[in-house]
């Protein structure tokens, strides 16, 4: 089955949390704490898999979730990091963010691409000693890991698009110029997923051209199979529109060839003007007396499309028609890779009393759902974010709060992973 759109849930692994523990040996008085870290949780990592032709893995799982971190461990030693998910996908899936539509990445190159990242690791309580505070008893709790929920929409990497009526040769086509084995029939809509295959010209001349199920009136409203596969031709760098001249079906063919630019409007204005090479098709099966062959070339011509006459069956034209596809794709550009368009959205700060506030001599502890979040997206190596995060922490009223608790100046103020000493 033939599955190129799917919606999926991914979660990257939970940071372990810091240990509290203290260093007991012999002949040592007085060891301190020596509780490690937890480690980083895992991350959810896309990769493409040209071994992967659709998106048929996703079908009947949906929820993808990384390992967490381990806690860590008395001796100082941190905890294990959690093990990367790795999920692969075709080539040329595009990944969108399921509230907002918008692009997180195209996955047309060979990177990996990190979807989402796990969370820090808690910090142990030999990172809380202080002179003043010789035995701290409390560690960090880890950080969630981040979430996302995304759409998979596979939009085949061909250079050449068959675009057409049901039944018009597309598929006899492809098959006569390439290795590609579609099935082929004398009824409408035989193909029903999109078949790829690679024309080899000359020696060191090859592209990929894709069969797309033939569009109907009203494909880009649903109706038919177009509605879910135009989207297989958006990459496409040139279109070859295969018009029926033999009147087998009882159509003209100029109103078929307008009809499917019609419908390739109104599914993209963009796709509309990409270029075009019109083949008329089945011209040894043309009955004498019909002018549908020379009627279309005056109309096509007119319109300043390139136009060629074929018989896919018998093979008539088919190899100049690739030679000069070859030529032209020469001209154009390469084939679209999308540009991201999604801008994670920063945590912002809530309410000062949705926190949890501890009080330990010298130290305030913070914490809070909010606060996990808002810290997660902070950089605190760039000026930039923290002033950020200073902003926001004032937003919240959280210094109201810890002046109404009774906190002084030159207090230490710890938010996980992060301490500062605190001024009026």
């Amino acid at each position: 089955m033939f599955i190129d759109k799917v919606k999926i849930t991914v979660k990257a692994g939970n940071g372990g949390n810091g240990a509290v523990a203290f260093h007991r040996e012999k002949y040592v008085a007085a060891g301190g704490p020596d509780g490690g870290d937890g480690g980083k949780g895992g991350n959810i990592v896309l990769r493409v898999n040209d071994n992967l032709s659709t998106l048929m893995d996703f079908r009947y799982k949906r929820k993808y979730a990384a390992a967490p971190g381990q806690d860590g461990q008395g001796a100082r030693c941190s905890g294990k990091r959690g093990e990367d998910l790795v999920i692969q996908v075709p080539r040329g899936t595009v990944v969108r963010d399921a509230a907002t539509n918008e692009i997180i990445k195209d996955m047309s190159d060979d990177a990996d691409f990190i979807l989402c990242k796990g969370g820090r690791g808690g910090w142990g309580n030999k990172h809380f000693a202080t002179p003043t505070r010789q035995v701290p008893r409390f560690a960090k709790a880890g950080l969630p890991g981040e979430e996302h929920e995304v759409v998979l929409e596979l939009k085949l990497l061909a250079d050449v698009g068959l675009v057409g009526f049901p039944n018009v040769g597309k598929s006899t086509l492809l098959s006569v110029t390439s290795n590609a084995r579609p099935k082929i029939a004398n009824y409408h809509f035989t193909t029903l997923y999109p078949n790829l295959g690679v024309i080899y010209v000359d020696e060191g001349v090859s592209f990929v051209m894709a069969d797309i199920p033939g569009i109907i009136e009203g494909a880009a409203e649903g109706a038919g199979l177009g509605h879910d596969f135009l989207r297989h031709i958006d990459r496409c760098r040139l279109l070859v529109h295969i018009v029926d001249v033999s009147g087998s079906e009882d159509r003209d063919p100029i109103e078929d060839f307008e009809k499917i630019n019609a419908e390739l409007r109104d599914y993209s204005p963009e796709l509309a003007e990409r270029p075009m090479i019109v083949a008329a098709n089945k011209c040894d099966l043309i009955p004498e007396g019909s002018d549908n062959l020379e009627r279309l070339r005056a109309y096509v011509t007119e319109r300043g499309y390139p136009f060629y006459e074929i018989s896919a069956a018998t093979t008539q034209g088919t190899k100049q028609l690739m030679r000069v596809i070859a030529g032209r794709l020469r001209e154009l550009p390469p084939v679209t890779v999308y540009e991201p368009e999604y801008v994670k959205p920063l945590a912002e700060a809530g309410e000062a009393d949705a926190l949890s506030i501890e009080h330990m001599d010298d130290l305030w502890i913070v914490s809070g759902k909010w606060m996990q979040q808002l810290i997660a997206d902070i950089n605190f190596a760039d000026y930039e974010s923290r002033m950020y995060f200073d902003r926001q922490l004032r937003k919240s009223g959280l210094f109201d709060r810890l002046e109404e608790m009774g906190i002084e100046d030159g207090d230490t103020v710890s938010i996980y992973d992060f301490e500062f000493e605190y001024e009026r």
